[in-house]
């Protein structure tokens, strides 16, 4: 067990820092103090995490709504990143659910600090034995999109074996989990993709695949139960023709919009809006939805989609690809 109040020579280690919102020439690899865990909390020797589209919307600070919470004028929390997956390096005296050595993975959503060589997380917040069989860079890859796309398929959607759904952005990472995840519910699935993920994106199971840049899908009038758009570049008005009746249109990309159409259609047409907001889940849901993740992948349902694996060092170079919207399944950032 670990007491945080022996007293303990500083340690430092290298992490991916932002300490003012803004472009990626805010990002800096810094030498920092080893977080030391309380009582409750558990020191995790990380090895990977990843670049989400969350993450560097978060960092860039464009938006007032999340610098509500993650501070209003710079970040509370500079040490970047949400997921992780490493080894339990110490335990606080309260800790009973893991020991030193365990294989762990998880997501910090509440004051990030996973793209770092070491992090503290709380025993009952989002952390789980890492699936066996998997890599520290595969399951925080499986994690990343999952975490958003299972939701919204399950929870929004409520698909069904038969039901038709066009997923929008298949080749990232949210879309490349959602295409499986959706077959693996019965679903017949549509993927829009560029030509270059073409065959990644049929690789993945989908029945059909549109190259958006020769096809609107659009289109295709009273064509789908569910549209899900997971990268934000269409609306519900420019979907609404191609949903059925009683059909619902699903964005990740949180706007005023959104939430007044989902508001309005709720009540007043039969074709509905929706969006969720899944990093505000509870740490219980979130931790039995990566639970559902893992059994997924040990039954060969769902497997991580990997689009590059960067050193630490590269780090402000894969928040330019994510800011990009050109990334390909997940931004992997290893740290051995």
């Amino acid at each position: 067990m670990y007491s945080p109040k022996a007293k303990q020579a500083t340690k430092m280690m290298r992490a991916v820092v932002s300490r003012s919102y803004g472009a990626v020439d805010t990002i800096r690899i810094e030498d920092v103090s080893v977080p030391v865990p309380a009582d409750n909390e558990i020191l995790v020797r990380n090895h990977a995490t990843v670049v989400t589209a969350a993450m560097g919307a978060v960092r860039a600070g464009a938006s007032l709504t999340p610098r509500l919470y993650f501070g209003l004028l710079k970040p509370k929390w500079p040490v970047l990143g949400t997921n992780f997956s490493g080894k339990v390096a110490a335990v606080g005296c309260a800790v009973s659910r893991f020991a030193v050595g365990d294989r762990v993975s998880g997501a910090n959503m509440a004051s990030l600090g996973a793209s770092a060589e070491y992090m503290v997380i709380p025993e009952d917040g989002v952390i789980v034995p890492t699936p066996d069989g998997l890599t520290d860079e595969e399951t925080v890859a499986l994690f990343d999109g999952s975490l958003t796309a299972l939701p919204f398929l399950r929870d929004a959607a409520h698909l069904r074996a038969g039901g038709s759904i066009l997923i929008n952005g298949a080749a990232g990472g949210v879309g490349s989990a959602a295409v499986q995840i959706a077959k693996h519910f019965g679903a017949v699935v549509t993927a829009v993709c560029s030509t270059e993920n073409v065959d990644l994106v049929r690789s993945l199971g989908a029945d059909k695949v549109i190259d958006r840049t020769k096809s609107d899908f659009t289109t295709n009038l009273d064509a789908f139960d569910v549209i899900f758009d997971t990268v934000g570049k269409s609306s519900f008005a420019q979907c609404r023709p191609a949903l059925k009746a009683n059909g619902l249109y699903m964005t990740t990309v949180p706007s005023a919009a959104i939430l007044v159409q989902k508001l309005w259609s709720s009540r007043f047409t039969a074709k509905k809006a929706t969006i969720l907001f899944t990093g505000l889940s509870t740490a219980i849901d979130i931790t039995a939805d990566l639970s559902q993740i893992g059994e997924l992948a040990r039954g060969g349902a769902l497997a991580p989609t990997i689009g590059s694996v960067s050193s630490m060092d590269e780090a402000a170079d894969v928040y330019a690809l994510v800011d990009s919207g050109r990334k390909v399944g997940s931004a992997v950032i290893a740290l051995p």
